[in-house]
């Protein structure tokens, strides 16, 4: 059974950078999706962005230009960087997986189709 833990979360200021991490393993399949979402209070979890083993990688356009998906396999780990952040950005952040699945005709922004999801990682940008 496959297990994701994510990391990086914190505090910071208007304007400030975080990295996000989430590591993967127990996981068979080489292909595979990992996405970030978020959740806001009172707010439904939205997709940011999403990677696939490839990768070739899928931006929200409300965080492109600030924003950046990357992975190191080697690690089996996909980092989310965060640069100007806003007190909006403020939610908990989610990792999720989806193994075993072709990069073509995926609904990346799509919570149903992950499979399997990290605990998650508060982010609080203040004003």
């Amino acid at each position: 059974q496959g297990h994701l833990v994510e990391s990086g979360g914190g505090s910071t200021q208007a304007g400030g950078s975080l990295r996000l991490s989430c590591t993967a393993s127990g996981y068979s399949s080489s292909r595979r999706f990992i996405g970030w979402f978020r959740q806001g209070p009172g707010a439904e979890r939205e997709a940011i962005a999403a990677i696939y083993t490839t990768g070739e990688t899928l931006l929200h356009d409300s965080v492109e230009g600030r924003f950046t998906i990357s992975q190191d396999n080697a690690k089996n780990t996909v980092y989310l960087q965060m640069n100007n952040l806003t007190p909006e950005d403020t939610a908990i952040y989610y990792c999720a997986a989806r193994f075993d699945v072709r990069f073509g005709g995926f609904h990346w922004r799509r919570p149903l189709d992950y499979r399997d999801w990290g605990q998650g990682t508060q982010v609080t940008v203040s004003s």
